[in-house]
């Protein structure tokens, strides 16, 4: 009976993957026949939004519009597609923001995340909903910061595919954004992101790379800056050859809103849609360039069909009858900004809050009662509900504590102190002062970029001020982003709550209260000053250049090979209990870069309370041709223990985790030699370590041109008998008496040079042609990294 019953299974599967490609060829053949239909001007209407937030229609054939909204923590839909949607917005969930996300270290916490978004899209009629938004954390200043998740590519990258597949599961598209290093508002609609091809690759196209061939979201965003000198709107190499040709992505581009700036050039480079829609000027560009030459008829075809898989597949998943269960939502989004709270210090165990230890609270800071809770600018969500710390403490923990509160600073007033010596009275006369303090709205923004990462004065002093008259004191902070605290020497207890979204106070609450015990831990590093971090010197930029002068080495990698010590390193975050790491074993020490490699370890909770930790794997190559970082982020898990309890973690490596991204050859490259698996807690407090020997069976073209230096040519076997055939009496001269050409002795001065130069620094033995014939035959030799 039990194999009548796997087949039956087995043939539904056959049976259910033939509809699907019956299905698929059916859509695809109902493509062909409308692209078949349209002239030449309707084509290039589809090219472009209807509206700010519709794609176009075309009625005479039945192809619909579609809805895309902001944002990436919540909806942010408009009432109509033709009215933009600030502050007469629909309301809608608002969940905390990425850079609270990203502390999670949660995929399954973040896909059920975008399952939720997904629902309240469905329910509010949105088809394609605007994120998430994995750009890379280059500075601390960046004023959109709170909208990205981390400065690690691999943890960005792995927390936009769960958000990806969360969405999409409930029939609705994401758009994947900003496509790419977009990481400075200042002059972002000009600036060019200027950095070498190597760190584009491995640090700023990887996030995005990730969630592509994870996630395939329907659609990637192209940013407003430019990349290399070209808009990140109108390049072949980033729209074309990277996304589609190797990475394999099969949804459609849009533009920033108002990114577009040469209309024919992104069509040509592989934009496919120009948002929003403001008039019909470039789309009578395209038809124009279609008419005299300039663009081929084909090209627009390619993205029209594209455009129409699209929307004809976002139309046909389309819900009828969703209902948001604002409250189920709202719950949940409790649980993820609790999720997300990161205890940075605990001296004293001075947390949680219990009545054994306490029972009169002094409550300070306006956050408190009017809290911050999301970032400013287009992703700014209307809350179903709005919860306050204040209210929630009374509600829920009133009956066993004494609630004081003092409004101790002024959100409007930077430097307002009267309040400071009334907020000390109260917290000399209780228990434990919590300080509420953190970075008001207008401090962190879309369009404009900080200028320093220090907190309001008034909160700084409040501070400082509570520390001399209570030794039980908590900060609680609100920021989207890493701050300075030059009085953290004098409080026991720093709770990081980022921007908890309208849940976050009850989140807080939980925490500090011991209901929840915190398990977030830092996706980006905190720096002692500002002056400290990588970017220091090229941030913002300055005439719409920014250079990107630490290259490879941004967040933890830069520290890491400065040795310097920031105030709170990536990865980093306290829980109220303890864990145990031990028992690393590799699956072999020896490898291939083919075979792959299995890392396991033990965990075990050996504290008193349940509690998750977050398991970090980092790679480290002892030895590379090219410079590496120290360390990087590879693997990571988050596992929950309860006291007592361990539990194997296992993680899989493959070559791309031992690989560096070669510029000249255009290559990812794994070399032969050791590597170290190093697995902690954070990126500067490793537990266990083990050395593995990695054989790599690449075969990697020299890639040779006239620039190579002689050196180079000399050293490999292969071109160096070609240089004794081409210059036999040059290379002679360095030659010791009896000893054969292979023992020349040169000048470091001479073969440290192009070889571009051999003519003249060999007297004529050869000429131009010579050597251009001489880099033609090495142009097949390969070798072995």
């Amino acid at each position: 009976m039990r194999n009548y019953i796997i087949i039956g299974i087995l043939l539904l599967g056959v049976i259910s993957l033939n509809a699907q490609d019956k299905s698929n060829e059916d859509m695809k053949q109902k493509i062909e026949d409308l692209v078949s239909k349209m002239t030449l001007e309707e084509k290039a209407s589809l090219c472009s939004g209807r509206d700010d937030w519709s794609t176009k229609p075309i009625e005479r054939l039945d192809i619909p519009w579609i809805w895309v909204s902001d944002g990436p923590h919540g909806l942010r839909r408009a009432p109509a597609t033709n009215v933009p949607g600030y502050g007469d917005q629909l309301p809608a969930t608002c969940f905390p923001t990425a850079s609270a996300l990203a502390a999670t270290w949660d995929l399954d916490l973040i896909e059920k995340l975008g399952v939720a978004l997904g629902e309240e899209c469905q329910a509010q009629d949105v088809n394609v909903l605007l994120g998430p938004g994995v750009n890379i954390k280059r500075s601390v200043l960046a004023g959109r910061n709170f909208e990205f998740f981390s400065e690690d590519p691999i943890l960005s990258g792995e927390l936009g595919a769960a958000f990806i597949n969360g969405v999409q599961s409930q029939g609705v598209g994401t758009s994947l954004k900003h496509y790419v290093a977009n990481n400075v508002e200042t002059m972002r609609m000009y600036n060019n992101s200027d950095m070498d091809i190597r760190t584009l690759h491995e640090i700023y196209l990887r996030p995005f790379e990730i969630a592509v061939k994870k996630a395939q979201p329907w659609t990637v965003m192209a940013c407003y800056n430019r990349v290399q000198g070209i808009y990140g709107t109108e390049s072949p190499y980033i729209l074309t050859e990277v996304l589609k040709n190797q990475w394999g992505f099969e949804g459609i581009v849009i533009s920033d809103w108002f990114a577009v700036v040469d209309r024919v050039e992104g069509i040509k480079a592989g934009m496919h849609i120009e948002m929003p829609g403001v008039s019909t000027f470039n789309d009578e560009l395209i038809v124009e360039a279609v008419k005299n030459g300039e663009l081929e008829a084909s090209v627009l075809d390619a993205l029209v069909k594209e455009i129409l898989q699209v929307v004809l597949k976002a139309k046909s998943l389309e819900k009828e009858g969703v209902e948001l269960d604002a409250q189920a939502h709202h719950a949940f989004a409790r649980q993820v900004a609790a999720e997300a709270a990161t205890l940075l210090k605990n001296d004293n165990k001075v947390l949680p809050i219990t009545k054994k230890k306490y029972k009169k609270v002094a409550i300070i800071g306006e956050f408190a009662n009017n809290p911050r809770f999301q970032g400013n600018g287009s992703s700014e969500v209307k809350p179903t509900q709005l919860d306050k710390v204040l209210d929630i403490l009374n509600q829920e923990y009133g009956n066993d504590f004494k609630f004081t509160y003092s409004q101790g600073y002024s959100l409007t007033d930077d430097v307002d102190y009267s309040m400071i010596a009334e907020a000390k009275e109260a917290a000399a006369k209780a228990d434990i002062a919590l300080v509420f303090a953190g970075l008001p709205l207008h401090y962190e923004s879309e369009g404009i970029d900080r200028t320093h990462i220090d907190l309001p004065p008034s909160h700084n002093k409040l501070i400082s001020e509570i520390a001399l008259v209570q030794e039980n004191s908590v900060v609680v902070l609100t920021n989207g982003s890493a701050i300075t605290m030059p009085w953290i020497n004098e409080v026991d207890g720093v709770l990081e709550t980022w921007l908890g979204g309208q849940a976050g106070a009850g989140a807080t609450a939980d925490v500090l209260f011991g209901k929840v015990n915190p398990s977030g831990k830092l996706a980006e590093t905190f720096p002692m000053k500002l002056e400290d971090t990588p970017a220091f010197f090229n941030f913002p930029g300055e005439q719409g250049e920014v250079i990107y002068g630490e290259r490879i080495f941004v967040g933890y990698r830069y520290y890491d090979e400065k040795k310097m010590e920031p105030l709170f390193p990536f990865g980093f975050g306290l829980s109220y209990t303890t864990f145990e790491y031990s028992d690393l074993t590799v699956s072999a020490k020896n490898i291939k870069d083919t075979d792959g490699l299995v890392v396991t370890m033990n965990i075990k909770n050996t504290g008193e309370t349940k509690g998750k930790e977050i398991v970090q794997l980092y790679v480290k190559d002892e030895e590379s041709t090219l410079q590496r970082p120290e360390k990087e982020l590879k693997k990571f898990a988050k596992i929950e223990l309860n006291p007592g309890e361990t539990k194997e973690v296992s993680f899989e490596l493959n070559t791309r985790d031992f690989s560096y991204f070669d510029g000249h050859r255009a290559l990812w490259i794994a070399e032969s030699g050791a590597f170290d698996i190093l697995v902690g807690a954070s990126s500067r407090d490793i537990k266990l370590q083990e050395t593995i020997q990695l054989q790599s069976t690449q075969i990697v073209p020299l890639a040779y041109n006239e620039y190579t230096f002689f050196r180079e040519y000399w050293d490999n076997k292969e071109t160096r008998e070609l240089l004794k055939a081409m210059v036999p009496q040059w290379i002679g001269n360095f030659v010791p008496e009896g000893k054969s050409l292979d023992d020349a002795v040169f000048n470091d001065f001479l073969i440290d040079n192009p070889i571009i130069k051999l003519p003249y620094v060999t007297g004529g033995e050869v000429d131009q042609q010579g050597v251009k014939d001489f880099i033609e035959k090495c142009k097949g030799i390969t070798y072995t990294p």
